[in-house]
C-alpha cells in the first residue's frame, strides 16, 4: 500500500497467519497475559491456542520483520510506547529493522501480533466494539491505533474476511454444479461440419499444401540437405532454389515428398546459380498435379499479407505468416567468393523463414505465389539445427516475375539467360554507387567497347548511381537491378564522371549460362 501524494511507500504489514488465532477473552488474568507473551501455558491449565495449519500444507510465508518506526510524537505502527509489548519483535525504539532480518517469531513468541477481536474494528478508537488486530498495546493493555498502522491492520483484517467470503461463495457455486460435480469447466459446442473460410490462412494453407514438396538432395559422397519446392506445371516440373539441389546436380540423388507422404524420385532440369533458381522434374509424375497459381510480384505493396510454406530444419509442411516488410532489397548470397554469388532484388518479409524453407513458395493474401523463399539475415551463428542460425524476422524471397522468366528458360533450354551491360564492377569500392573497375585487366576487358555500356559511352572509373530510375548504392545493388530485366530491354542509366552526372539509354545484352 502506498500513498500517491506522499511519494513514499507505507510500511508493509505483517503476513497474516493461515488461520486467525483464537480470540482471548477480555477478562484474562495477568497470568494468562504473561503466558501468552512467553508461550507457556497458564498455571490454571488453560491451553494456549496456536495458529492452525492444515495437515500437509506449508504455513503462510512470513513477511520480513519490521516496518519503519513512526515519529516519536505519535506512537503508532512500528513504534511501542514505554512499558508496552512490541508486537513486531525487539528492535529498539526508533530503530528500523533491516529488510533482510529474520521473520517474526511464531505465535507464543515475541514477534506474533495479538489476536483479533471478535468483531474487527475499521478505524478509530473502539469502533465496532473493539481495537484493531495487530495494533500496538498501551501500558494498560488496551489497543490504541494511531496513524497509518491501525488503518493498514484494519484493511488486512477486512481483506482476510473478504477472502473468506469469496472462497465460500466459490465453494458454494462449485458444490452446486451439474450433478453435484465440483467442476465448473464449460465445453464449447462443436459444429457438425467445421469449415474454415477459403480466404483464411487455414483455408489458403489447406489449398496450397498439396502442391508443396519437401526436397531431399544428396551427392555421391553423402553430402546434401533438405529444402522445399512447389508444383510449377501439370507435367511435374518443380520450382525451387539452386542451392537446394546443387549437391545432387552431378550424379546425386534427388527426391520430392508431398504433404500426403508420397515420395517421388526427381532429376534436375536446369539451374541458374546467379539467380539461385532451379527446376527439377518428377520421375513418373502422378496424374492430377495442381500447380500453384502465380501472382504478380510487381504489384506487391509493403504491408501486404504473406504466407510462407516450407520444411524449416526438416519440419515438413510448416506454415508461417507475416507481411511484406520491404521491396527491391538488394541481396547477395552464396559462398562469398564473389564470382559465384547469387543476386536478387528481393521481397523482404517477416514471415518466419529458416534453413529448409529455401525454395518454398511465398504466398500473398489470395494464395498466389509472389516469391520463392531464398535467404535470411541472421543475428549470428548457432542455435537449433546443427549450428545453423535461425529466423530473426528478416527473410528474403526472389520475386516470382523474375523466377518465372528464369524457369521458362530452364525448361526450354536447360540453361539460364542473363541480361548484361558488359562491364566489370568493383564490388569492393567504397563509393555511393557502382564503380566500374579501373584495374585488373585491360580497358577493353573492363568495359567492352562493343557491349551495351561501351556503346553508351561508359568508361573505367565511372560511377553508376541510377538504373531504371532506382538509386544504386553498390555493385551488388546494380547487378540485382539489372537482373530484374530481360535481354533486349532499354533502360535509363545515370553515372558520374569527374563528379558530373550523365544520363544515357542502354539496351541490355545477354549471356547464356553461368560463369565457370
Amino acid at each position: 500500500m502506498s500513498t500517491e501524494n506522499e511519494g513514499t511507500a507505507a510500511p508493509t504489514p505483517p503476513a497474516a497467519p493461515s488461520a486467525p488465532p483464537v480470540p482471548v477473552a477480555a477478562s484474562s488474568t495477568s497470568e494468562s497475559a504473561s503466558a501468552a507473551e512467553t508461550g507457556a501455558a497458564p498455571s490454571d491449565g488453560t491451553p494456549v491456542q496456536h495458529p492452525a495449519h492444515p495437515t500437509g500444507t506449508e504455513p503462510t510465508q512470513q513477511i520480513p520483520a519490521g516496518p519503519p518506526a513512526a515519529p516519536a510524537a505519535a506512537p503508532g505502527y512500528g513504534q511501542t510506547p514505554p512499558g508496552a509489548q512490541n508486537p513486531y519483535g525487539q528492535a529498539p525504539q526508533g530503530q528500523v529493522p533491516h529488510e533482510h532480518a529474520p521473520a517474526p517469531a511464531a505465535h507464543g513468541a515475541e514477534g506474533w501480533p495479538p489476536p483479533p477481536p471478535t468483531v474487527p474494528a475499521y478505524g478509530g478508537d473502539g469502533g465496532h466494539g473493539g481495537g484493531t488486530w495487530g495494533a500496538p498495546q498501551t501500558a494498560h493493555g488496551a489497543p490504541k491505533p494511531k496513524g497509518r498502522g491501525g488503518l493498514i491492520a484494519a484493511v488486512l483484517v477486512s481483506a482476510l474476511l473478504a477472502g473468506g467470503v469469496g472462497g465460500g461463495v466459490g465453494y458454494w457455486a462449485a458444490e452446486r454444479g451439474n450433478d453435484g460435480s465440483v467442476s465448473t469447466t464449460i465445453t464449447a459446442s462443436t459444429p457438425k461440419d467445421l469449415k474454415r473460410e477459403p480466404g483464411s490462412v487455414a483455408g489458403l494453407a489447406a489449398g496450397s499444401l498439396p502442391s508443396v514438396v519437401t526436397i531431399e538432395a544428396s551427392a555421391g559422397d553423402g553430402e546434401g540437405g533438405t529444402g522445399t519446392g512447389f508444383v510449377y506445371d501439370e507435367e511435374g516440373h518443380i520450382l525451387t532454389n539452386n542451392h537446394v539441389v546443387a549437391s545432387a546436380a552431378n550424379g546425386g540423388k534427388l527426391t520430392a515428398t508431398f504433404s500426403n507422404g508420397k515420395k517421388y524420385d526427381a532429376e534436375v532440369v536446369g539451374r541458374a546459380q546467379g539467380y539461385d533458381v532451379a527446376v527439377i522434374k518428377l520421375k513418373n509424375a502422378p496424374a492430377g498435379l495442381k500447380p500453384l497459381p502465380l501472382g504478380d510480384s510487381d504489384k506487391v505493396a509493403v504491408g501486404d499479407s504473406t504466407i510462407a510454406i516450407g520444411a524449416p530444419f526438416g519440419l515438413s509442411n510448416t506454415v508461417t505468416t507475416g507481411i511484406i516488410s520491404a521491396k527491391n532489397r538488394p541481396v547477395a548470397s552464396g559462398d562469398g567468393s564473389g564470382g559465384k554469388n547469387s543476386y536478387m532484388s528481393a521481397l523482404q518479409t517477416d514471415a518466419s523463414i529458416n534453413p529448409g524453407n529455401s525454395g518454398g513458395p511465398l504466398l500473398d493474401g489470395r494464395g498466389a505465389v509472389i516469391g520463392i523463399n531464398s535467404a535470411i539475415q541472421s543475428a549470428g551463428n548457432g542455435g537449433f539445427g546443427g549450428g545453423q542460425a535461425g529466423s530473426i524476422g528478416l527473410g528474403f524471397a526472389i520475386p516470382i516475375n523474375q523466377a518465372k522468366n528464369v524457369a521458362q528458360s530452364l525448361i526450354k533450354t536447360g540453361k539460364p539467360v542473363y541480361p548484361i551491360i558488359s562491364v566489370s564492377v568493383d564490388l569492393q569500392a567504397k563509393v555511393e554507387g557502382a564503380k566500374i573497375s579501373e584495374q585488373g585487366a585491360s580497358a577493353n576487358e573492363l568495359v567492352d567497347p562493343n557491349g551495351p555500356a561501351g556503346k553508351a559511352g561508359l568508361k573505367p572509373g565511372d560511377i553508376i548511381t541510377q538504373f531504371g530510375g532506382k538509386p544504386i548504392d553498390s555493385g551488388p545493388t546494380l547487378i540485382s537491378e539489372i537482373w530484374t530485366y530481360k535481354p533486349g530491354d532499354t533502360v535509363k542509366l545515370t553515372y558520374l564522371r569527374d563528379g558530373k552526372p550523365n544520363t544515357v539509354d542502354i539496351t541490355l545484352g545477354s549471356r547464356v549460362g553461368d560463369k565457370p
